[in-house]
């Protein structure tokens, strides 16, 4: 396999695996810093991650809240903007910057090596001093194992795989996961069907708050809500496990939609889905909005922990490898680690590290 790119250049200062939002601010900064380095991205166009999501979705923070450093979001405040304005957005921000971008090459490898890191393409090798993985926060559908005893006729898909009601058949749908997503999601289809929800909603944020108070709301997620307060651990602890808080949805849009809320689905029973009250629901398919799950098989590094399957981190410095930073993960240092307008602050501090790095200061803390 070759090892020289085709520009002739055979190793790079940094390579960031990934970009969406999380990579290309941590481009921003590394080109503020002059590092030399590369990005790396599987998919065809920037933002495609973005534009594959369902129809009708919109980010749940105002505009306002939806930059990357150095460019607001270009619409009016306090409006919400949807999938394709973001990804559209984060094409013009490369643009703007001139950010290193390769699209199209995927990293099937990532090991460690005698003078820093390889990243195993199908075509190409790349080496590094360090990497950073900015793979996002949506590796790996979670789906629970007894799907695969359900009725072959129910259609089943999860919520990535959403696009509109057309997606599914007519006939009862069960959407599994009361999070933001599942709620948007089943209220749409309510409008065209019978519809059940399975699952607990979590505790709701009214839309004015993030439309009217949203500075000190902002400042308050940004602030407090991080691994350095004891409240900012306990909420870690709590949506890691339980999910986020619903944010523009909430219990009262999915009666006033006429959606059916049914406990926790438990399992099945003559192939169809069985709930925690025994009740056996009949329905024509089925959408898991269950979340992710981590998947860092393709890294050849012990990165993880055993418990939750994520990287061991400071602040998104792995504490296991030096020179592996992470970035754009849920909860990495705070609430809004995963979202786009808060992944600036952890790009910000990844490539204060690396410019600290490089030059022998290590008192970044």
């Amino acid at each position: 396999m070759n090892t020289i790119d085709v520009n002739g250049k055979s190793k790079w200062g940094t390579i960031i695996i990934g970009a969406g939002q999380a990579g290309l601010a941590a481009g921003y900064y590394l080109l503020k810093s002059d590092e030399d380095f590369l990005i790396l991205d599987a998919a065809e166009n920037i933002g495609d991650s973005w534009r594959k999501r369902w129809d009708s979705l919109r980010l749940f923070t105002p505009s306002q809240y939806d930059g990357l450093p150095g460019f607001s979001f270009p619409a009016p405040r306090n409006t919400m903007p949807s999938k394709d304005e973001m990804a559209d957005y984060l094409e013009k921000y490369a643009e703007k910057f001139k950010l290193p971008v390769r699209m199209g090459v995927k990293v099937n490898h990532l090991s460690k090596s005698e003078s820093g890191f390889e990243l195993n393409t199908t075509d190409l090798v790349f080496k590094c001093d360090r990497v950073i993985v900015a793979t996002g926060t949506n590796p790996i559908p979670r789906v629970p194992e007894f799907a695969k005893d359900l009725n072959k006729n129910v259609l089943q898909i999860h919520s990535s795989q959403y696009f509109n009601p057309n997606s599914l058949p007519q006939g009862n749908v069960l959407v599994v996961g009361a999070g933001t997503s599942g709620v948007e999601i089943a209220i749409e289809l309510a409008k065209s069907r019978p519809t059940f929800i399975s699952g607990h909603p979590t505790f709701h944020i009214p839309e004015p708050v993030f439309r009217y108070a949203g500075r000190l709301y902002w400042w308050f997620v940004s602030n407090i809500l991080t691994v350095r307060t004891p409240i900012g651990r306990q909420a870690k602890k709590s949506i890691v496990k339980g999910g986020g808080p619903l944010v523009n949805v909430s219990v009262k849009d999915l009666v006033d939609a006429g959606v059916e809320q049914v406990p926790r689905v438990a399992g099945v029973a003559n192939g169809n889905p069985i709930l925690e009250d025994d009740r056996e629901l009949v329905v024509s398919s089925i959408v898991w909005a269950t979340g992710f799950k981590p998947d860092f098989s393709w890294v050849d590094l012990k990165i993880t922990d055993e418990n939750n399957g994520w990287p061991k981190t400071n602040r998104g410095v792995s504490t296991e490898i030096e020179g592996m930073y992470f970035i754009g993960m849920l909860f990495l240092y705070g609430l809004t680690s995963g979202l786009v307008g808060g992944v600036g602050r952890d790009a910000a501090y990844i490539a204060q590290h690396i410019h600290q790095h490089i030059n022998g200061n290590h008192r970044l803390k």
